[in-house]
């Protein structure tokens, strides 16, 4: 049986979700913006909970209709068969968004939802679920737009971003779903070198680490769908196994990593071994400005703080897990700094291909090269670019992509 599902993903990437549903077997896949819609069977909701890069959840879109006011909202939800869902002794949050909505409070829209829910277990098994803010069994999620309420169970649990390994506390600037598909935006191939020169807690070349071996980022990790009465595990752990048996050898993946920060280093190197990438990657202790290209080519990227960490004092007082931006004082020595990046750009990594994520519009203006593509892309609520640069010794000119996309 064919059920509806909405993925959501990091703003710029629905394309690339969609090209990766499909290929995960989903149907009547429609990117919009902020996700993806599709349908397809439960196993494929599992497959696309275990195997997508880029999806932050999968949701369930249980029921959808016009509203009014609170009142039709809660008339929806107490109308869905809930108990044949998933279990009275479930914990339970509910989750409401809005667009465009005339509904004055969404915490009271919140309170009518949650209210329908426990009225229709009581109704129908004489107890209700308990509520739990923090760890929740079941996640309902509400959706409304100016005119339409939408009821979604999410079938993923925690964020798809959180891959189920422990993290070093050098965190990282970027979810991981950002980092995967900002990878997959460059081109980069298992075949490739890759080399992260500000590689932070090592976000990038975990995801890299991944896609070369072909290990699905939710191996390591339980989800929602888990606590449904939909939930065949005979048939999950069958579908898992299949999946894990794709691991593909080690043998020509090239990873390299460099911070200016020592602990970020060693940051990096513990989460890849939690990851399960132990020596995948090779790392030094370097300021980008002196670093030399590992190979005679490959692709680098790189994710530099919004206000860049030019030494290592400032790495050590800065936070990484969060997006940065430039203080006021710094925008001078950043001014600065970005024409030096560019011009060892071109004396020490001609041949390679060079991105940097970033959402300080400075960079491109500064950097002293001409940027190939500028795809935008949202980290959380920021504006930002994946720039490309195609380096050629002793010159600013584009070797491909003529055409820059549109900014």
């Amino acid at each position: 049986m064919s059920e509806n599902f909405f993925s959501p993903c990091p703003r710029g990437l629905e394309p690339l979700l969609a090209d990766e549903l499909t290929a995960l077997g989903a149907q009547y896949v429609k990117p919009v913006h902020g996700g993806v819609a599709f349908a397809g069977d439960w196993a494929l909701c599992w497959r696309v909970n275990l195997e997508s890069r880029i999806a932050t959840r999968v949701l369930w879109r249980v029921a959808e209709r016009g509203y009014r006011s609170e009142d039709d909202i809660y008339a929806l939800a107490r109308e869905q068969a809930w108990e044949q869902c998933f279990s009275v002794d479930r914990t339970l949050r509910i989750y409401v968004t809005a667009i465009r909505s005339p509904l004055r409070s969404l915490n009271f829209t919140t309170l009518r939802v949650k209210d329908a829910i426990c009225d229709r277990f009581r109704d129908v098994r004489g107890r209700r679920p308990s509520i739990n803010t923090e760890a929740p069994d079941i996640r309902v999620y509400a959706f409304l737009t100016a005119e339409t309420c939408t009821l979604y169970l999410d079938t993923s649990g925690e964020p798809l971003s959180r891959r189920g390994f422990k993290r070093a506390k050098h965190e990282a600037p970027l979810k991981e779903n950002l980092a995967a598909g900002i990878l997959k935006l460059s081109g980069w191939q298992p075949d490739e070198a890759l080399l992260d020169p500000m590689c932070g807690s090592g976000t990038f070349l975990i995801e890299a680490g991944l896609i070369a071996l072909d290990i699905p980022p939710g191996a390591e990790r339980d989800f929602g769908f888990e606590r449904l009465h939909s939930f065949d595990p005979v048939a999950w752990k069958r579908q898992r196994t299949m999946a894990l048996q794709r691991r593909r050898p080690a043998d020509d993946v090239r990873l390299y990593g460099a911070d200016i920060d020592m602990r970020a280093v060693d940051a990096a190197r513990y989460n890849l071994r939690e990851a399960g990438l132990d020596d995948l990657a090779q790392f030094r202790t370097s300021d980008i400005l002196k670093l030399e290209a590992p190979e005679s080519r490959g692709v680098l990227l790189c994710n530099p703080p919004y206000g860049v960490r030019l030494t290592a004092p400032r790495a050590a007082a800065g936070r990484r897990d969060e997006p940065a931006l430039a203080a006021e004082g710094e925008e001078s020595e950043l001014a600065a700094w970005y024409p030096k990046l560019g011009d060892h750009l071109k004396h020490a990594f001609a041949g390679w291909q060079c991105f940097f994520f970033s959402g300080d519009p400075a960079l491109p203006k500064k950097i002293g090269l001409k940027a190939s593509r500028r795809t935008p892309l949202m980290n959380g609520d920021i504006e930002c670019r994946l720039f490309a640069y195609d380096v050629v010794a002793g010159s600013n000119r584009r070797v491909r992509d003529e055409a820059p996309a549109e900014d």
